[in-house]
């Protein structure tokens, strides 16, 4: 070891130390070297962070945040050995962690730096399957200046092998509803899909539409199940090739008709009786959430009922600005997506012409969704670096971690949401909801 390595090894001894006097986690970081450091008192070793080369260091030194730490975990500099990130996660205080850059003492890291700095550079994140539009991610802008479907399949067009290692068999990609914490996600997803089509009324005959219908997991249960006829649209071809195929296996063409179309270009104004949106409004974008809800009152019946779930923010104190978090998804994971709030989402359906029938709130749902997620995908995440690629498939494990931990401290939450579209006199709904949950 050269005179500058060791003096790598051993401020990285001292950054390591002081970090692990304010973080207190149960688990270790190995150096470059093979060297072992708790991250907390009596801290376990089962489950490490894995500095792969000093570079690392540099980088978070030069430029801490968490867009770092993903470049840094995709590319392989950092890694986590032992259990998966969520894992990881689960052996510190997250409120902690989320504030640690304020406990630490600024000097001491400067101080302890400056080998790493006068090192230069290893390694970086040229080659990272992240969104690249020269700055053109959608945020902020209309649908005039958005690339939605290229969005979508960026996102979406990985594989439906890579995302049938970690789905159920029905292939629903959103926030299961759980009626026991040790529920299957089989089990979970089908609770979900029926409520959905409870809360919309489903009967026989009747038309619905699916926006964002993606792998066909709800169409196909609402025709299945409820007799209804349903129009799905999507705009990631994967996802279609999937549905079609579905659709004609279970024998529901008569029932079931799919598109690769915007939903915002469906015409036939008031033709359907129900709408049912799960979790695709996180793409749409603030400025086109007027349009959006102008098309599903355009769309529905007098009388017709949209279902809307949806992750949105917590929300707080004057505009909603993109965070840390966002501008990471949105760069490797969704990109032109915007999490609105359920205020925001209230607000927009009373003043255009809904009424609001029904909110309930999924966010520990989602948790445990993303956890079963992550279990299945960590699980077999060799066969996910051969369909997919290991730097998108540790991608995707860091925004389930991420993503989980935020639903379990309530920074993130879900909401279904059911109204009508406004017309005078009586709903013609029953006055309460225990049909709802049966």
């Amino acid at each position: 070891m050269n005179q500058t390595a060791d003096r790598r090894v051993i401020a990285a001894r001292r950054i390591v130390g002081h970090i692990a006097d304010h973080l207190k986690a149960d688990l270790s970081l190995r150096l470059w070297t093979g060297e072992v450091l708790p991250l907390g008192p009596g801290a376990r070793d089962d489950i490490q962070i894995v500095v792969a080369r000093p570079g690392a260091v540099r980088r978070l030194i030069l430029k801490p945040g968490l867009m770092t730490l993903f470049e840094l975990f995709a590319s392989g500099d950092l890694k986590v050995e032992g259990g998966s990130p969520l894992e990881a996660a689960d052996r510190w205080d997250h409120g902690r962690a989320v504030h640690l850059k304020r406990s630490l003492d600024r000097w001491l890291i400067a101080r302890e730096a400056m080998p790493f700095l006068l090192g230069g550079g290893e390694g970086g994140a040229d080659a990272l399957p992240a969104w690249d539009a020269t700055g053109d991610d959608g945020v902020g802008r209309d649908r005039s200046g958005r690339r939605d479907q290229d969005f979508i399949q960026f996102h979406y067009d990985v594989g439906n092998d890579f995302y049938g290692l970690f789905l159920d068999p029905e292939m629903v990609y959103s926030s299961a509803y759980f009626t026991a914490p040790d529920a299957t996600l089989e089990a979970a997803q089908q609770e979900k899909l029926d409520r959905i089509c409870r809360k919309l009324r489903l009967k026989p005959g009747q038309r619905m539409l699916d926006v964002g219908c993606g792998w066909g997991g709800l169409a196909c249960w609402a025709a299945g199940n409820y007799g209804v006829h349903v129009h799905g649209v999507t705009l990631s071809q994967a996802q279609l090739d999937f549905a079609r195929a579905k659709v004609e296996r279970l024998g529901l063409s008569d029932k079931v008709t799919l598109e690769l179309k915007d939903y915002r270009e469906v015409d036939a104004a008031g033709a359907y009786d129900a709408i049912a949106q799960v979790e695709m409004f996180e793409h749409a974008g603030f400025a086109n959430h007027e349009r959006h809800f102008e098309q599903m009152r355009r769309l529905l019946k007098p009388g017709g009922l949209y279902f809307h779930q949806a992750s949105v923010r917590r929300g707080g104190k004057g505009e909603l600005r993109p965070t840390p978090t966002t501008k990471v998804i949105t760069r490797f994971i969704f990109p032109g997506g915007e999490l609105d709030t359920i205020g925001m989402t209230v607000t927009n359906l009373g003043r255009l012409g809904f009424e609001t029938l029904d909110v309930e709130d999924m966010r520990e749902h989602f948790e445990l969704t993303l956890r079963e997620w992550t279990r299945r995908l960590y699980a077999r995440r060799d066969e996910a670096y051969r369909s997919a690629g290991e730097a998108r498939t540790r991608l995707w494990l860091i925004y389930f971690a991420l993503f989980a931990k935020g639903f379990e401290r309530g920074a993130v939450q879900v909401y279904q949401t059911v109204a009508q579209k406004r017309r005078a006199g009586a709903s013609g709904l029953p006055l309460d909801r225990a049909s709802l949950y049966r």
